[in-house]
């Protein structure tokens, strides 16, 4: 945009960031669920009018690279201003099923000049199991309600026959009913201030400016920041250690190709899509290569679709990262997801200072209870860097989500949180520290339905330039261990403990 300088460029993405975190505290406060209203399991953001991401709140990063697929299938479905969209089919723009993502035309004087986009991990659409995670599911439709892209809202209202579906579809409707409530209040609110800036700042042809030069300066940015590596090509290669249908390790293997300004991220001779839910849509690989390559690169680059354009991803079609349509993905999006980007920052470590392996896995639990159904994920520990001791007990990587409070964990399901401490010891040893694993002990009230995805059970988060390993994660069912997938009937007065994984020490321990 001619005329825009260093100030006006900052300014604009600073106003247009201001909408996206603002969209989500909306979201937050008047959601019903404790997955969206405590973990703040959600994520928001702005796109152009051609669908490339301009800006977003600091949400959940597994979520927002894949937005763009989503935001497309809308588009190309004919969305009009005035109405909402919504879809979850991970082969047609979503994640996995429980994220259900709202797109919305934003207009001015009759002219769209922006998206506004919701995604939120709602706690159960159906499926073989309470809250859509089953452990071992072999095909999509075991794992809850598909939706293509279908018209939600319009101007007058709530379509309430769609609105119909999903609630029938889901253990908790009136919960399904009041989260997505709270997705469609984020986007009126995105409306009002675009309209907002609009009339404040020049009008539609001045936003429209300022967003293409805000992709621009993201492109030059993260261009600079790649040339600045040496050219070259590194290798990494990382397991699965099963899908819940097989034991078997599912092998994740990468090629970085680093010339000049653009970077070539090649996943030829990963192992092919496995028999359980541990595969990914290729929105989520994109989602995992984008994150490896900010982390990288340089964080501070706002991630916008001109961030990721010097970055190509290959990944053959019918392999664990480029499932094919219909395979079960519910645990590709919170595993493999993970598992990718420690790949990809382990080729990384060739040409840049990549922080050792934090704890590769989000820990997730689904407990179905008769009419309430909760889902959570863990935090564990962070891999230490060159300059800092690894965080502990925080969400890692593709996940940016919270831990739910005891109180309200508590308040909102018949559990008692009967331990809930760092894992001392649990980060490797080095000059600078991994970080520590949490411990997590639930006891049942009630008999419920029992869900258990993770990763990191068998292996551990490795440390970097000689230092030590991270603990591997344990998981326990009446005090047994039981493997990283499982699921259940447990009678009340049950236990589920998680010790989850430590992060990977940096450099030789003193």
């Amino acid at each position: 945009m001619s005329g825009l300088d260093a100030i006006g460029l900052q300014v604009w993405g600073a106003a247009l960031r201001a909408v996206a975190d603002e969209m989500q505290a909306a979201l937050v406060r008047s959601a019903f669920s404790v997955t969206i209203q405590e973990r703040r399991d959600c994520s928001t953001a702005l796109f152009d009018a051609h669908g490339h991401m301009v800006a977003q709140a600091d949400s959940i990063p597994v979520h927002l690279g894949a937005m763009p697929e989503a935001v497309a299938a809308v588009m190309a479905a004919g969305a009009a201003p005035g109405e909402a969209w919504i879809v979850n089919d991970p082969f047609t723009g979503g994640t996995h099923l429980p994220d259900l993502t709202i797109v919305s035309p934003v207009a001015v004087d009759g002219r769209v000049v922006a998206h506004a986009v919701t995604r939120a991990h709602h706690a159960d659409v159906g499926g073989m199991t309470p809250g859509s995670m089953p452990a071992g599911a072999g095909e999509l439709l075991q794992e809850g309600l598909v939706l293509p892209p279908v018209r939600l809202a319009t101007p007058h209202g709530i379509e309430a026959g769609v609105m119909a579906i999903i609630a029938a579809n889901s253990r908790t409707p009136a919960e399904r009913r009041g989260d997505i409530a709270a997705q469609l209040a984020a986007h009126a609110l995105a409306d009002r201030r675009i309209d907002d800036l609009c009339a404040r700042r020049g009008g539609p042809d001045a936003l429209e400016g300022a967003m293409e030069a805000l992709l621009a300066y993201a492109e030059r940015r993260t261009r600079a920041a790649i040339t600045a590596m040496p050219d070259g090509q590194w290798q990494a290669a990382e397991a699965l250690e099963g899908d819940g249908a097989t034991d078997a390790d599912i092998v994740i293997r990468v090629r970085v190709a680093i010339e000049g300004d653009a970077m070539t991220v090649d996943f030829t001779g990963t192992d092919p899509a496995g028999p359980g839910n541990l595969n990914c849509p290729i929105a989520v690989t994109r989602s995992s290569v984008f994150f490896a390559v900010r982390v990288a690169t340089d964080p501070d680059i706002p991630a916008s679709a001109g961030a990721y354009a010097p970055v190509t991803i290959v990944a053959p079609a019918g392999s664990l990262v480029n499932a094919p349509p219909g395979a079960a993905v519910a645990a590709g999006n919170v595993e493999a997801s993970s598992r990718i980007a420690d790949a990809v920052l382990a080729a990384l470590r060739g040409a840049a200072d990549v922080p050792a392996q934090g704890q590769g896995t989000m820990n997730n639990l689904t407990l179905g209870f008769p009419g309430r159904v909760y889902f959570e994920t863990l935090g564990g520990g962070q891999g230490a860097s060159a300059g800092a001791d690894g965080p502990s007990a925080v969400h890692v990587a593709m996940s940016n989500t919270l831990n739910t409070p005891v109180e309200a964990l508590e308040l909102a399901m018949p559990v008692r949180v009967e331990r809930y401490a760092v894992r001392r010891g649990s980060g490797g040893d080095g000059a600078h520290r991994g970080g520590d694993g949490v411990i997590r002990r639930l006891r049942l009230l009630e008999s419920a339905e029992v869900s258990l995805i993770a990763e990191r059970r068998r292996t551990a988060p490795s440390g970097a330039a000689g230092g030590g390993d991270g603990s591997p994660g344990e998981t326990l069912v009446d005090d047994v261990l039981v493997p990283g997938k499982w699921r259940g009937h447990l009678p009340a007065g049950s236990t589920v403990e998680q010790r989850t994984p430590g992060g990977g020490g940096h450099g030789a321990p003193d």
